[in-house]
Parts: structure tokens; C-alpha cells; sequence
């Protein structure tokens, strides 16, 4: 902790994110209301957020998780635009399904990248920003860039047909971002309170900053890699038990896989939504190979209330269960699993909050971030670069014949023979 707070550890040029949740100003907040009223204004129903990696995990997290599980298939009009994700993968056929929906709605883009060039996300927004330019006379209105202050291919093309733009920090990395208008204009356009997340962030930034053993964060991130380093346990599985946070999962994974991932180290981060893993991976989790440990996000209370009621016949001999809320089951049935998994060898921390909503994801947000810089330094990693990335990018460009890299398609053109 002393290293991160320092701010003298590697890597020490991307730590705009520690204090996001204070500085945060009212007038960008009030900037992305802006767009908003004025998306909802044209009759905008569906908004394309463009991003990959930390450019869309953490938006899509938090929407994933404050929304109604069923708000699409639900009748009635929709106050907010459905927003939906684009630029993540190369996918042809998700791409032209992508636009089939289009075709039928109101559309309007964000799109979030610091350079404007990044292959996925790129081709996605020249797809959709030719629909909308053939289809809307204010196209310009339609597209919001969030990227570089200053330079890059998207922050030019943004001055160029003066699209409304937010800024990416320079000294906040991608998966770092979600609490910049990478994630808070989305979660904005969604209808959700970013104010609300902001303060649950702010709080635990405060709580965060004491040097003691009650730092929740210090005490995650030690335990870890005891884990890791005494005990063996490579793996580290991200439980929850309710469905609105498997995206947790996805925007947790890419944070600590990125972060600690390096130099031949790093616990490998998957995760599951139990119950419904339970029938699936349960299995190899209890008896399996015991290099995983269980990280378990735990929602104390429900948001909704649904009693199972009683059955005359009772042939499905759940009478024992009338009165009792569903959410007393599945209290029970992570109390069970817990259990069974550490006497089978699976060691389990728990992170705890009330309920989910708004306050309480920003403060997970918040959370996790300072626990994978602590934790990265405790490896000996820096936290905030990912050289490995670039691997991948490389054999691409060369094997699309992307103009410069002609010696690299050569080389693995005779590879591949």
C-alpha cells in the first residue's frame, strides 16, 4: 500500500484513477446529462457504445448489473435508450446482426478509443458511422467520441466533424477507466445515478487511505498472494450468486489479468455465477485440481421479494420450502457450497455489500482497483502496463498485409508453409 500511496512505484504515470471518485467534476457529469436529454430529444431508442477491453467492461458491468434482468422482452415504453456494445470482437456475423438491429431503431454511437485506431473497435465504427451519416441529416449530433486530449486518429476526425468529445486522462489506463466518462457516459445514457456511484467510490477511496490492518484492500491483496505464493493456488475464481454481476466478472478479470499477468507470474483470474456453475463447473471446483482459490462477492440482501408458495400434491416435495423467500435458498445454498469447497480444498475469501446499486458498485470499483495495484506490487509486477498484448497485434497487422509490416508477413507467411 505504502508503494501505490507513494506514488513512486513502475508504472506510477497511470494512478489518475486513485482519486476519480473526489475529483470527478459536476460539470462533466452534467455534460453527459446533456447529451442524453438531447439523444432523448431526437427519439434516440438505441445507443452502440464502441470499445473493447476497459473501454466497455466496466459500463457494461455496471448496466448489466442495475438493470432489469427482462427490460427488453418487458412491454411499455422505454424512458432510457437500450444500450448496446459493439467493437469488441471481429465477429462478421455479429457485426451484421448488430446492424439488422440497427436498421430498425434510433440510433446514436459512443465511441471510446484514446487512438482511433485500434482494429476492433475502428471497424466498427466505420460500419456504423456510414449507416448513420447515410441515414441521419445530424449525424454529427449522433456520435460522441470520448479519446485523446490532444492527439490520435479518432480525437482529429472528432475536430473534424465536430463531434462532441470527452477526454480519457492520459494517466489512466484502459482498465482503470470505468469511473472516467469511458464508463460514466454510458451508465448516464442508461438512466442510472452516476452521482450515487461516485459517492459509494468516494467512500471507499477514504476508507482505502487509512495505514492499518482494518484496510480492507491491504488484507485482500496479502491474502492472495499468500495463497499464491505459500500455498500454490494459481487460480482465482470470482463467485457470485446472482446473474446481474457476471459481468463483474468479465470487467474484474481483464483488470487483475492485465495488471498481474507479466514475467511469468500472476494468479489466473476466472469466474462463475453459482448456482447455475455449480451443475457445470462444480465438479472439477470440489475435486479437481487444487490450484484455485474462491474470491466470493456476496449480496446480503435482495432488491426484490418472492416467497415459494405451498403445493397440495407436493410432487416435487417442496412443501418444506412454502414461506420461505427464494433468497433464503440461495443464502443456504452458498452457505453449502462454501462449506464443501473448503473441506475440499478450496481456500474462499469473501467481499461483502448490502445490496446491489449504485452506491455499492462504485465502491467494488473502487475496491478492486486499489487491491490489484497493491497486489501487483506485492508480486513485484507493475500494475499498469501489458506489453503481452501487443503479441497478438502484430502477427494480425502482418498476416492483413497492414502496409509496414511486410518483413513481419514474409516471416510468417514461411511459417506457416
Amino acid at each position: 500500500m505504502d508503494v501505490l500511496e507513494s506514488e513512486k512505484g513502475a508504472g506510477n504515470d497511470f494512478l489518475g484513477w486513485k482519486h476519480l471518485p473526489t475529483t470527478t467534476p459536476e460539470p462533466l457529469i452534467q455534460a453527459c446529462e446533456a447529451v442524453r436529454d438531447g439523444w432523448k430529444a431526437k427519439g434516440v431508442d438505441l445507443v452502440v457504445v464502441i470499445g473493447i477491453g476497459g473501454s466497455y467492461l466496466g459500463a457494461r458491468c455496471a448496466i448489466e448489473a442495475l438493470s432489469h434482468n427482462f427490460a427488453k422482452q418487458l412491454s411499455g415504453k422505454k424512458e432510457n435508450p437500450e444500450i448496446v456494445f459493439a467493437g469488441n470482437n471481429l465477429s462478421e456475423e455479429y457485426l451484421a446482426e448488430l446492424m439488422d438491429l440497427v436498421a430498425e431503431r434510433n440510433v446514436a454511437t459512443v465511441v471510446i478509443s484514446k487512438s482511433g485506431t485500434t482494429t476492433e473497435p475502428a471497424v466498427a465504427f466505420r460500419i456504423v458511422k456510414e449507416y448513420i451519416e447515410k441515414n441521419y441529416k445530424d449525424a454529427s449530433e449522433r456520435i460522441v467520441a470520448i479519446t485523446d486530449e490532444h492527439k490520435g486518429a479518432l480525437k482529429t476526425l472528432s475536430t473534424q466533424e465536430g463531434y462532441r468529445t470527452f477526454i480519457v486522462p492520459d494517466n489512466v489506463g484502459g482498465r482503470y477507466s470505468v469511473l472516467t466518462p469511458v464508463g460514466i457516459l454510458p451508465i448516464v445514457l442508461a438512466g442510472f445515478d452516476i452521482r450515487a456511484m461516485l459517492a459509494g467510490a468516494a467512500e471507499m477511496e477514504k476508507a482505502l487511505e487509512e495505514r492499518s490492518a482494518d484496510n480492507v484492500a491491504v488484507k485482500y491483496a496479502a491474502m492472495r498472494n499468500l495463497l499464491y505464493s505459500k500455498y500454490g493456488k494459481k487460480v482465482e475464481i470470482l463467485v457470485s450468486y446472482n446473474p446481474k454481476l457476471q459481468y463483474l466478472g468479465e470487467w474484474w478479470k481483464q483488470l487483475y489479468g492485465e495488471s498481474e499477468g507479466k514475467e511469468g507470474k500472476g494468479i489466473f483470474p476466472a469466474s462463475v455465477n453459482f448456482t447455475t456453475d455449480l451443475h457445470s463447473m462444480g465438479q472439477f471446483i470440489q475435486e479437481g485440481d487444487r490450484v484455485m482459490f474462491e474470491t466470493v462477492v456476496n449480496v446480503e440482501k435482495s432488491n426484490r421479494s418472492v416467497i415459494i408458495g405451498s403445493d397440495p400434491q407436493n410432487l416435487d416435495q417442496l412443501n418444506y420450502l412454502a414461506g420461505k423467500h427464494v433468497e433464503h435458498c440461495n443464502a443456504m445454498a452458498q452457505l453449502g457450497t462454501k462449506l464443501a469447497h473448503i473441506d475440499g480444498g478450496v481456500p474462499q475469501l469473501e467481499v461483502s455489500v448490502e445490496r446491489i446499486n449504485e452506491y455499492n458498485l462504485g465502491g467494488l470499483f473502487q475496491f478492486f482497483e486499489v487491491a490489484c495495484g497493491v497486489s501487483a506490487y506485492l508480486l513485484g509486477i507493475n500494475p499498469f502496463n501489458q506489453p503481452g498484448v501487443e503479441a497478438y497485434k502484430k502477427n494480425m497487422f502482418a498476416l492483413l498485409r497492414k502496409p509496414g509490416y511486410e518483413a513481419q508477413t514474409a516471416a510468417l507467411e514461411e511459417r506457416l508453409k
